[in-house]
């Protein structure tokens, strides 16, 4: 389905969430190999609630994309310059808290705290910290570098899609849950809470800018979003619901974009306390990867 230009507004109100990872398009040319859904599934309409994302997935498929790894059965018809089905597929990478399990989990608080990043992707596709030790919201760079990447006995990861649903009207492409909590009871478990709330999600995908478009963004906890590789949007730390909105005409300059380019949109966010959980993104962006593109740990 070709997506428009529009916003994109990502809102997730939660004490906690997200972070990073991949982007996939249904069908066609997918990777051969099966995949099982898993997981809880999300509303995947506007003001809906849900226990989860779209859910998760099973199986990884062959090579794809910048040397990561594509889910079987995800490929899709569209692909250099072309309009993919909009689905979200990311890594979700579960922790402990603290104080007997990871020291950024279930620890700090605030009102958020920017600069905890460095402005450029580093060459592994991973966020850079910015610091030589701790933060008021983070203890130091051995510990967040394990934020995103899979470390055996610190973190455990699964695959997890979230599915847009285009308004034909407005051509905005909608996700929203108002309870996402799309590990629960998986992974390490809910740790005695109700929700799994310890976890980072990372996605990455890209997209041909065609001018006039947004990416808005609005929740709790930390949020980073690049585009060229280039920090656009900082909502580090741990906060309430705080939001900011990327007008890709107006940093076009700065992020070194211009209209009819294919770009790479990767974002990373951290749910690291216990509470509620609202997610909501709405897009109308190009998107052309049409199998997700994860990166290796």
């Amino acid at each position: 389905m070709l997506l428009r230009r529009t916003t994109l507004t990502f809102t997730l109100t939660t004490s906690l969430l997200l972070a990073g990872a991949a982007m996939g398009c249904s069908s066609g040319g997918g990777a051969s190999g099966s995949a099982a859904t898993g997981g809880q599934g999300a509303s995947t309409s506007s003001s809906q609630s849900g226990s989860g994302g779209q859910g998760g997935m099973g199986g990884i498929g062959g090579e794809g994309g910048e040397g990561g790894i594509i889910f079987a059965g995800s490929g899709g018809s569209g692909g250099m310059g072309g309009n993919c089905t909009p689905e979200l597929v990311g890594v979700v990478r579960d922790f402990r808290g603290y104080p007997a399990g990871h020291p950024d989990f279930e620890h700090f608080g605030g009102e958020g705290l920017k600069g905890i990043v460095a402005l450029d992707l580093g060459p592994d596709q991973k966020p850079v910290y910015a610091h030589a030790g701790p933060t008021a919201h983070t203890t130091g760079p051995a510990e967040f570098d394990q934020w995103y990447r899979d470390v055996e006995g610190v973190n455990m990861s699964m695959p997890f899609k979230v599915t847009l649903t285009e308004d034909p009207m407005t051509g905005i492409a909608t996700f929203e849950s108002t309870a996402f909590f799309p590990i629960d009871d998986q992974l390490f478990g809910n740790e005695g809470f109700d929700h799994n709330y310890g976890f980072t999600y990372e996605l990455h995908m890209t997209f041909k800018y065609q001018g006039g478009e947004t990416f808005a963004f609005s929740g709790d906890d930390d949020l980073w979003v690049f585009v060229n590789k280039r920090l656009a949007i900082d909502l580090g730390g741990l906060h309430p619901p705080q939001g900011d909105t990327l007008d890709l005409d107006a940093k076009a300059a700065e992020l070194g974009i211009v209209p009819g380019g294919e770009y790479a949109l990767d974002f990373f966010h951290a749910e690291r306390h216990s509470t509620g959980s609202n997610f909501k993104i709405q897009s109308t962006l190009s998107f052309t990867n049409c199998d997700p593109i994860i990166i290796p740990k």
